[in-house]
C-alpha cells in the first residue's frame, strides 16, 4: 500500500527551480505542489488542499499572507529561498505557531562579492569602457574620462550582518576605511559606528546597502541621505530596492548630486527606470547577487535539507529568528 507523502506548497516558480529543474523536486520524502502548474485559480486551489498542505516553499514575489495561511491550517512551516522574509507575514507565522526558515548565510559570500564588484565598475567605468571599446570609440579618439581609485576611499556600510561584513573585510582588503550603520553597535568590529544613516554618508565617499527591508528601512535612503552623500559620492545597493527611495535618487543621479550607483536591487521589479539605461556613472544588474552555480547547489541542500528536518521532527538547519 503505497505511503501518502506530506505535501509542501510551491506558489510561483522562480530562477532557482527553473535553472535546477526537475531534479529539484525529486525529493521521495515528500510531495510539492505546484500551484502555477494547476488551472484552478489560487484561492479554490489552496482550498481544496487545505488540510493536505504542510510547508511552504517560499520565494521573492510568492508572497505568503494572512489571507492565504487562513485557507492552509495545517500548515507547519515556511521555508524560503531568500535570506530576507519581507515576502512572509512573518508575525502572523508567529501567531500561528509556524516555523520559519530561510537561505541563512550561504549567500553571504556571492552577494558580498557582487557588492565590491559594482563598486570597482562604478569608479574605474569597466562597463562603461566595455561600451565605448565595442562602439569603435577606441580607434577614433582618446576622451575617455578618469576613473576613481578605489583603495582610498572612505566606505559607509549600512547594515553589519554577515554580508556586510563580508563587504567591510574586502574593502580593508583594498585599503578602503570603513565605518557602518546598523541597529546597534557591533561588540566584534572596531569600525567607527554612526547612529545615523545621515550622519554615516556625510562623512563617506560610497555607501553600501547591505541591510534588510522592513518598515524601518523602506526608503531610509531618502534626500537628506543623498544630499548629505554629496555630489563625489557613490551608492551601492545588494539589498531591497525600496530601501532607496528610487525616485529620489535617479533625480539626485540626473541632475549630478550624486557621482554614480550600482544597483543589484529596484524598487519595483523587475522595472527599472528608464533614466538609468543611459548613464555611464550607474552599473545594473538584475538582481543577480546570489546567481552561482556553487550557491544553488548549497540552496538547494538546504532547501530539502529543512524540509526533511521538519517532517522528521529534528530542528531545523537555518530556523529564522527575529
Amino acid at each position: 500500500m503505497a505511503v501518502s507523502l506530506p505535501n509542501v506548497l510551491v506558489l510561483k516558480p522562480t530562477p532557482f527551480i527553473t535553472l535546477l529543474g526537475e531534479q529539484f523536486f525529486a525529493s521521495k520524502k515528500f510531495t510539492f505542489l505546484k500551484a502555477y502548474d494547476s488551472p484552478l485559480p489560487l484561492h479554490q486551489f489552496l482550498s481544496t488542499h487545505s488540510h493536505s498542505i504542510k510547508a511552504i516553499l517560499s520565494s521573492v514575489g510568492a508572497h505568503v499572507t494572512a489571507d492565504i495561511l487562513q485557507l492552509l491550517p495545517e500548515v507547519g512551516l515556511v521555508v524560503t529561498t531568500s535570506v530576507g522574509l519581507n515576502q512572509v507575514d512573518v508575525p502572523e507565522c508567529r501567531r500561528r505557531g509556524i516555523k520559519l526558515a530561510n537561505a541563512g548565510h550561504i549567500f553571504s559570500d556571492d552577494v558580498a562579492d557582487l557588492a565590491v564588484g559594482l563598486l570597482i565598475d562604478v569608479l574605474r567605468k569597466v562597463s562603461a569602457s566595455d561600451g565605448y571599446l565595442r562602439k569603435g570609440l577606441w580607434a577614433t579618439k582618446w576622451d575617455y574620462p578618469l576613473g576613481s581609485k578605489l583603495g582610498c576611499k572612505q566606505v559607509g556600510i549600512v547594515g553589519l550582518g554577515n554580508i556586510g561584513y563580508g563587504v567591510a573585510k574586502r574593502l580593508e582588503a583594498f585599503g578602503c576605511s570603513v565605518s557602518y550603520c546598523s541597529r546597534k553597535r557591533k561588540p566584534f568590529v572596531s569600525y567607527p559606528f554612526y547612529e545615523s544613516v545621515s550622519e554615516l554618508a556625510a562623512n563617506c565617499d560610497v555607501l553600501m546597502i547591505c541591510c534588510g527591508l522592513t518598515d524601518q528601512t523602506h526608503h531610509m535612503i531618502n534626500k537628506e541621505v543623498l544630499s548629505a552623500l554629496g555630489k563625489e559620492g557613490v551608492i551601492v545597493n545588494i539589498g531591497r530596492g525600496a530601501i532607496i527611495d528610487e525616485k529620489e535618487m535617479v533625480r539626485c543621479l540626473v541632475q549630478g548630486e550624486i557621482a554614480g550607483a550600482g544597483l543589484d536591487v529596484f524598487e519595483n521589479e523587475p522595472d527599472v527606470p528608464e533614466e538609468l539605461f543611459a548613464m555611464d556613472n550607474v552599473v545594473l544588474s538584475p538582481h543577480i547577487a546570489v546567481f552561482t552555480q556553487e550557491s544553488f547547489k548549497d540552496l538547494r541542500d538546504l532547501l530539502v535539507g529543512n524540509l526533511e528536518a521538519f517532517f522528521t521532527n529534528k530542528p531545523l538547519l537555518s530556523e529564522y529568528e527575529d
